[in-house]
């Protein structure tokens, strides 16, 4: 399974963090002001342009080479995948003195550098960085922590998949149990419900995926803003993978019953639970 990314066609994996709107009475850079907007806008050539223009001035020129990497990135994945835009980022990266940043910023070049990484795909070193960003997630909205641990799973995810099944568990098992403290504290945390699912099923425990799941579908609504989305990504998630390896669980010659017994399960779910 290749994770959240393959299950939404990459919706939520790689959306980037929107940039912090930044305070007018800091007087920054006005081509700087100019490239964070650009950057969401989703004009990401002209956000690269401005940004080229801010590094002109000493006491922008870290925080614009972060919102031009951002974009070469974005321009990248969206765009072009092209390796030149990749190299461009990571060379942006590379001269950001993180110490010349903003808090908010720092968490931003975090990120950007976690996003490279997974660009690159090295996973297991990506979801270091995103581990570290976490750290800070208390200068986060609830939408931009959501995405950042779905970025943090999503490559533990892609990590495990390179490695045995035996040794998928540990790393998943990291999953698990961080999704689990964010359900405490936030039951209706879209990434975490989507994630607990997904690593139960990783694991190789199937019945607590599916539990999983449909405790997912029920507490969706406990947060609006994002309950659709939950619900579709939990859906496609059950009946493209889960309800299969659930079937296959049973002898051979159950199977076939099994799948429409567990697709009426479903059904059924989403309709007690509208």
């Amino acid at each position: 399974m290749r994770g959240r990314g393959a299950l939404i066609a990459g919706c939520l994996l790689l959306i980037l963090l929107a940039f912090v709107r930044v305070d007018l009475r800091a007087a920054e850079h006005p081509a700087l002001a100019k490239a964070r907007a650009l950057y969401n806008a989703a004009d990401y050539d002209g956000a690269i342009a401005a940004a080229s223009a801010a590094r002109s001035d000493p006491a922008s020129a870290d925080a614009a080479a972060l919102v031009a990497a951002r974009a070469h990135l974005e321009r990248y994945r969206q765009r072009t995948n092209d390796p030149a835009d990749l190299g461009a980022a990571r060379d942006a990266l590379a001269v950001v003195r993180a110490a010349a940043l903003k808090p908010r910023d720092q968490i931003d070049l975090l990120v950007g550098l976690g996003q490279a990484l997974f660009l690159s795909n090295e996973f297991g070193a990506a979801a270091e960085l995103f581990d570290t960003a976490l750290s800070r997630a208390s200068l986060l909205v609830d939408r931009d922590r959501w995405l950042l641990l779905d970025w943090w799973a999503s490559a533990l995810d892609r990590e495990a998949q390179r490695l045995p099944p035996d040794r998928r568990g540990v790393l998943l098992a990291r999953v698990t149990e961080r999704m689990e403290a964010e359900l405490r504290g936030d039951p209706g945390n879209a990434a975490a419900n989507y994630w607990l699912a997904v690593a139960a099923r990783g694991t190789g425990d199937i019945d607590r995926a599916w539990h999983a799941a449909v405790a997912a579908w029920v507490r969706a609504p406990l947060r609006p803003e994002s309950a659709a989305t939950l619900r579709g990504d939990i859906d496609r998630f059950v009946t493209t993978v889960l309800i299969a390896e659930r079937a296959r669980t049973r002898p051979a010659k159950e199977q076939q019953v099994m799948l429409a017994e567990l697709r009426s399960q479903w059904d059924a779910v989403k309709e007690s639970w509208k």
